[in-house]
Formats: C-alpha cells, sequence, structure tokens
C-alpha cells in the first residue's frame, strides 16, 4: 500500500492527493476562516469586516478561477497549481501571526486565488492523470474532498482552542498545510512534461441561448445561497437564544453531510435529469436558509447544517456537469461564464449581509433575503425547464 500511495500514476494516489489538495485549498485557505470566526469576533474582528475580508477572498477566488480557464498548456498548470499551494499556506500563516488589518485584507484576496489554482487547475490535473474510461465517479470521490476538508480542519481547530487561541489554531493549520501539501505536489506532476497538441474551436456565442442564459442568472443565485452559510454558518447558531456554542457543532455536520453528496446527487442526476435535481437539491438549500430564522430549536438548526453540506457540494457539480454537457466543443467559454456569475453571487452576498445584520442586529433580514434570492433561482429553474433545448 506504501509503495502504491507514493506511485503517481496510480489512481488511489492521484485521488487522495486530489482530496488533500482540496483540504489545503479550501478547507485551511478558505473554510478554516468559518470555523474561526466566532472566536475571532470574540476578540478583534468585527462583523462588518469579517463580511469584507469573506467578499475578498471569494474576489480573489473568482479572478483566479477566470484566470484558470485560460491555462490550456498541462505543463504550466502544473507550476500554478504549484504556486497555489505557496500561497495558500502562506497566506494562512500570515493569519497567525499579525493583526494588522492591511496585511489581512491583501492575504485574503491572494488566498483566494491560490485556492483557485488548487480547486480549479488541481482538478484537472487530477482528471488528466486518473487511468479510467468513465471519470465521472472519481470525480465524485474527488469532490467529496470538499467535506473532508470541513472536518479535518474544523477538527484541528477544535483540538487548538481546547489549550490555545485562534491565533495559535491557524498557525497549526499552517504548518498542516505545509506539510501534506509536499505529497500532493509530488503526487499531481509528471515525470517528463507532456506534449499536448491544443486543440482550438472557433469561438462562438451562439452557446448562451435563452435556456443557458436562464441557467447562469440560477447559478448565480446559488451562489448567494452557497456563501452566506459559507461565511457565517457558526455564529449565526450561535447567535440564537440558548445555542451559543452549538455553532462549531453545526459547522461540523457540514463537513461530514458533504462528504457522500456530489457522490449521490450526481447519481440523482443520472436517474432524472440534471434541472430536475438542481431544483430539488435548492429546494432542500432553501429550507436550511430558513430554518435559523424560524426557530432556535437546537435540532432544527444543526440539520440547517446538515441540509447546507448536503447540497452546496453537490450543486456546484450538478451546474458545471450540465454546463458541460450543453458547453460541446467550446466549454472554455461556457464554464468561463458560469464561474464568474456563481463567483458575482459569493462577493455580494458578505456584503449586503453584513449591512443587514448591523442595522437590524441580527441574521434573520440576511436570511429571508438570501432565501428569496435562492427561491428566485429555483423559479428560473422550472421556466428553463419549459425552454430546454
Amino acid at each position: 500500500m506504501r509503495k502504491t500511495l507514493l506511485d503517481r500514476n496510480n489512481n488511489i494516489a492521484i485521488l487522495f492527493a486530489g482530496i488533500l489538495t482540496i483540504v489545503v485549498g479550501l478547507g485551511v485557505a478558505r473554510f478554516a476562516f468559518t470555523s474561526l470566526l466566532p472566536f475571532m469576533l470574540d476578540d478583534f474582528l468585527t462583523l462588518t469586516y469579517a463580511g469584507i475580508l469573506a467578499s475578498l477572498n471569494f474576489a480573489g477566488y473568482l479572478a483566479g478561477a477566470v484566470f484558470s480557464v485560460f491555462i490550456k498548456d498541462i505543463n504550466t498548470k502544473v507550476k500554478y497549481f504549484r504556486i497555489g499551494m505557496v500561497l495558500s499556506v502562506l497566506t494562512t500563516f500570515v493569519l497567525a501571526t499579525t493583526v494588522n488589518e492591511t496585511l489581512w485584507l491583501i492575504s485574503r484576496v491572494i488566498a483566494g486565488f491560490g485556492s483557485a489554482m488548487l480547486i480549479i487547475v488541481g482538478t484537472a490535473i487530477v482528471m488528466v492523470k486518473l487511468n479510467f474510461e468513465d471519470k465521472t465517479k472519481a470525480m465524485g470521490i474527488h469532490f467529496s474532498g470538499i467535506g473532508v476538508a470541513i472536518v479535518v480542519n474544523d477538527l484541528i481547530s477544535r483540538y487548538v482552542l481546547q489549550n490555545g487561541t485562534w491565533s495559535d489554531a491557524w498557525l497549526v493549520l499552517s504548518l498542516f498545510a505545509f506539510i501534506i501539501s509536499f505529497y500532493s505536489m509530488y503526487i499531481l506532476s509528471f515525470d517528463k512534461e507532456l506534449k499536448q497538441e491544443a486543440v482550438k474551436h472557433k469561438l462562438s456565442m451562439s452557446i448562451f441561448s435563452p435556456y443557458v442564459v436562464l441557467l447562469l442568472f440560477a447559478y448565480f443565485t446559488e451562489g448567494v445561497g452557497f456563501v452566506i452559510q459559507g461565511t457565517f454558518l457558526p455564529d449565526i447558531i450561535n447567535s440564537l437564544e440558548g445555542l451559543d456554542g452549538y455553532g462549531s457543532l453545526g459547522w461540523l455536520l457540514v463537513g461530514i453531510a458533504g462528504i457522500p453528496s456530489s457522490i449521490i446527487w450526481m447519481r440523482l442526476a443520472h436517474n432524472y435529469g440534471s434541472i430536475n435535481i438542481i431544483i430539488v437539491a435548492m429546494s432542500i438549500q432553501l429550507v436550511g436558509i430558513l430554518i435559523p430564522a424560524l426557530s432556535n430549536n437546537m435540532y432544527l438548526n444543526l440539520l440547517s447544517g446538515v441540509l447546507y453540506g448536503g447540497t452546496f457540494i453537490g450543486l456546484v457539480a450538478l451546474f458545471m456537469n450540465l454546463g458541460g454537457q450543453l458547453a460541446g466543443k467550446n466549454p472554455v467559454v461556457l464554464m468561463g461564464a458560469m464561474t464568474a456569475t456563481y463567483g458575482v453571487g459569493q462577493v455580494t452576498g458578505p456584503l449586503y449581509s453584513v449591512t443587514l445584520i448591523e442595522y437590524f442586529g441580527n441574521y434573520d433580514t440576511t436570511l429571508y433575503l438570501t432565501a428569496l434570492i435562492v427561491f428566485t433561482g429555483i423559479v428560473l429553474l422550472v421556466y428553463a425547464k419549459k425552454r430546454e433545448v
């Protein structure tokens, strides 16, 4: 087994390296911020500043995502993948060693760019290296790494916080990311430079049919639906009467529910059609968003974490898979557009959230507005079904 895990061309090693990449790129460089947010809010962060940091992180991710779409050469992909790994580790170390606001702002933008290099470019390398005829199931396993990333990072943070501070947790997370990054960088590379013929397809905007435009708007609403709980869920639960301290458990359940989600949703999409299953998943997510605004019941609010974790990862996989089917021979333009619309939703969400939270003094209005935006996306998809091509 040891030899297998050190073989660059072994499928198990490639998938393991891919999951570890997600643990660094999304777990450490992104979602650890959500896990540690209640502790940072108790110390020096304000909610407004936290929202700005979250938006900047997603702006960096959006820039990296759009940039990554145009990296064609696989050897160049490996180079940017390694750059992303270094950036993700270093920017986490910054959060552990300073409370300088300017440095935090810069580091969150760069961390977002690094995350994009690891998640998007890293996934492309995994796809190229895997030796399967049908890589769909393998991709489901790969994206289960998002749930694993949340669980692993949350458990590390919990352990450190028993006797240490949030800055100690950032330090341990940065060291952990540094150690595991070597394995991913070793496996997700090639023994020699690959010569690839660049396949060029004529740029065509005809792909943006009314159906596809509706799909893009719906994906924007899902970007908003994803980011609110993805940024604030532990603090949302902690802010409810009688639930202070349960936020971290809710966030742990997000990760556990997320591990099998993309595999399950992709299988359902195969059986019942992508757009039907996207509507179902967004409807379930909508319920999860509304629960904290309607009830302070402990079990229901923990369930909201399960509903969020069980849908957001699967929804990205479902939308991108449907986009890939619609794109045909010209995936770059449509995938770039989808990434951009989702990213704009991610950047927008935290900004309107903190404004409403500061004004009303709680999360309720933010959650109602977010639910309305996601509901709008569902309505667009129902309408899009009638125009399906």
